[in-house]
């Protein structure tokens, strides 16, 4: 008779109460509580910090570029001076392979946007809504405002 009892409570042991459930279901609640928020909005951050890497080897190739020929490409010669010699004539010591095999995009597909400013130069990405200017997450990211 020992040997029943033993057997039916081991067939009663063999799943969770209902109670201990909600009690695991509300414990995930709580930790999904504090982290998701946490988390929320770091898939900007981390498109607004590969843009300013991505600025980083541009202004890079942009400094070589200067090194050889002595100034930094017009504004309207662009970024595409890095790719190939916009003009032989104004810049015979261009490198002989590309300063860039290719112009990077930001992180939403579009093209960086350079200015050559005097004896400098600007890098603008117009961030997430692809449009001059915004504010807040839609702001311009500006290589000069990039922690370097």
């Amino acid at each position: 008779m020992s040997k029943d009892i033993k057997i039916k409570q081991k067939r009663v042991k063999k799943g969770f109460t209902l109670l201990e459930l909600l009690v695991v279901i509300g414990i995930l609640g709580l930790l999904a509580a504090f982290v998701v928020p946490a988390i929320v909005g770091k898939g900007d951050d981390a498109k607004r910090d590969l843009v300013c890497t991505q600025m980083n080897s541009v202004s890079q190739a942009l400094d070589m570029f200067k090194m050889d020929n002595g100034m930094y490409p017009d504004t309207e010669e662009g970024l595409k001076a890095l790719v190939s010699n916009p003009d032989a004539d104004k810049y015979p010591a261009y490198s002989n392979s590309p300063y860039m095999k290719r112009i990077p995009k930001d992180s939403w597909g579009q093209p960086i946007q350079y200015i050559k400013t005097g004896n400098s130069f600007e890098l603008i990405s117009f961030g997430p809504d692809r449009k001059e200017g915004g504010e807040g997450n839609n702001a311009d990211i500006k290589y000069s405002q990039c922690n370097k």
